[in-house]
């Protein structure tokens, strides 16, 4: 018997022990590890459910308790909707800019920043549970009033906030809300449960955006969403929803953890006060979908239209790679000689900021990224 550099004999048995194997690191995107020999199967739950209207401290307790409710039902992942902390802008699709200007103010006034002590509230939750969690908040600017982001937080089963992604493109009245994030958030993180990443709402119909993350070696994908009943009359929204998320996992061959948001009363009752009309506009149904869907592009178990509740799937990660032997567009199926998508991840601050002395010693200012956290793919 040859056995190879380092190998130990199982004693007594003259066999060789098991090979140790680690999940393979992807080089391209700086420390990812995708499995190997061992596929995380585990349960993932998809919220769908109303903020407490503009109130981010109740919002974070509805949310630590719906993160305890799945995870007492076996989920290890929970994702929430688009912004659900504090609330969605609805006043921006009812009403003019102008007037919808004070409710923006009462908006800034109710979001978060990150770190902050509203998003420790759904931190413990997650650690309390051994739970991952991803939500959406409308998150402040650290340095300007005026400036909000559509962000989706990531949070890990110790607590501890993994990374957030803030939406790239406002949707259409969106703008009058929220600034678009940069590149640098466009990343697949690392985790017990496999390479997970997200989008929000809109999001989830760009392309490149799309594939930035699939390139990056995603399986799990959490899409964030809100009710939205205003759209033309002939547009099902919940549809669309549904379609978004096949859409991604039959093009990548991976798990879509699809969450949205529902209009409660008490949001309806507020936005009369905006336009006497809003019932009418707001409680429009089939305007929100929440599901889970496998990488062949099928809906796993009963999803939810319109009605507050938690959909839950199993993921078995195994179950991602036969359809990729047909269709790999990260892999074998594209022509990177052909194609090349060029993604820029530096972080884009309003300042860049250097003391005399670091000019006068030559440093470079603190900001500035490497070439190689530009991602060509």
């Amino acid at each position: 018997m040859v056995l190879s550099a380092g190998a130990e004999v199982c004693g007594g048995c003259g066999a060789s022990p098991p090979i140790q194997r680690k999940p393979h690191q992807n080089a391209w995107t700086g420390g990812l590890m995708l499995p190997d020999k061992d596929f995380p199967i585990f349960t993932a739950a998809a919220v769908q459910a109303s903020p407490v209207f503009l109130d981010a401290e109740r919002t974070a307790q509805k949310a630590a308790s719906l993160v305890a409710e799945a995870a007492g039902n076996g989920a290890r992942l929970v994702v929430f909707p688009e912004v659900f902390i504090p609330a969605y802008p609805y006043w921006s699709w009812i009403t003019d800019p102008l007037t919808g200007s004070t409710w923006f103010e009462r908006l800034v006034r109710a979001s978060v920043f990150l770190p902050g002590p509203e998003i420790e509230i759904v931190c413990a939750a997650a650690a309390a549970t051994n739970a991952y969690v991803v939500i959406g908040v409308n998150e402040r600017s650290a340095v300007s009033l005026g400036t909000l982001y559509n962000t989706l937080v990531f949070i890990g089963p110790n607590g501890k906030i993994i990374g957030k992604h803030r939406k790239l493109v406002p949707t259409w009245a969106e703008k009058l809300t929220w600034a678009g994030g940069d590149g640098s958030s466009l990343k697949v993180y690392d985790t017990e449960i496999g390479p997970l990443g997200g989008l929000a709402c809109g999001e989830n119909t760009n392309t490149l955006a799309r594939f930035t993350l699939l390139a990056q070696g995603e399986l799990i994908h959490a899409a964030s969403y809100i009710s939205l009943p205003v759209a033309p009359p002939d547009y099902d929204m919940a549809e669309a929803i549904k379609l978004r998320g096949q859409s991604h996992s039959f093009e990548g061959k991976v798990f879509t953890i699809v969450s949205t948001s529902t209009i409660s009363e008490q949001i309806i009752r507020e936005m009369e006060k905006v336009r006497p009309d809003a019932r009418a506009l707001l409680e429009r149904k089939s305007s929100a979908f929440s599901g889970i869907i496998g990488p062949d592009g099928r809906v796993l178990g009963d999803p939810l239209i319109d009605d507050e509740g938690i959909v839950y799937a199993e993921i078995d990660l195994r179950r991602c790679i036969q359809p990729k032997q047909m269709h790999d567009i990260v892999g074998h199926y594209n022509r990177f000689d052909v194609f090349q998508l060029h993604v820029n991840q530096t972080p884009l601050p309003p300042v860049a900021l250097r003391s005399r002395g670091e000019a006068a010693e030559g440093s470079e200012p603190p900001q500035q990224q490497p070439a190689s956290e530009t991602l060509h793919l």
